[in-house]
């Protein structure tokens, strides 16, 4: 079993920054790829970034060069940073551990947070 605790949304002006984190408990933190997909009202789940257990990275195309991924195996935690920000980026932000298949699909996911909430204001 694994409990996944995020934190750090907020509002937030167009073009400000925002740093999500994401607490992890019950497993090996550091063996395990980590996830973030975000959900915006009436829309499915949609990826956002990968972290792998040796840190390699992988970023949806809509957030790729603004947002960064990170993790700190001592502190169990994975983050989120997120700069200039959008109206568009606005939605709950979920973390979630990696079980098996496309690494942008959020079925290949199996542990899920209970999210928290970005507002981007124009």
């Amino acid at each position: 079993q694994v409990q996944l605790v995020e934190s750090g949304g907020g509002l937030v002006q167009a073009g400000g920054s925002l740093r999500l984190s994401c607490a992890a408990s019950g497993r090996t933190f550091g063996d395990y790829v980590m996830g973030w997909f975000r959900q915006a009202p009436g829309k499915e789940r949609e990826f956002v970034a990968v972290i792998g257990s040796s840190s390699s990275t992988y970023y949806g195309e809509s957030v790729k060069g603004r947002f960064s991924i990170s993790r700190d195996n001592a502190k169990n935690t994975v983050y989120l940073q997120m700069n200039s920000l959008r109206p568009e980026d606005t939605a709950v932000y979920y973390c979630a551990t990696y079980r098996g298949g496309a690494l942008n699909w959020a079925r290949s996911f199996d542990y899920w947070g209970q999210g928290t909430q970005v507002t981007v204001s124009s």
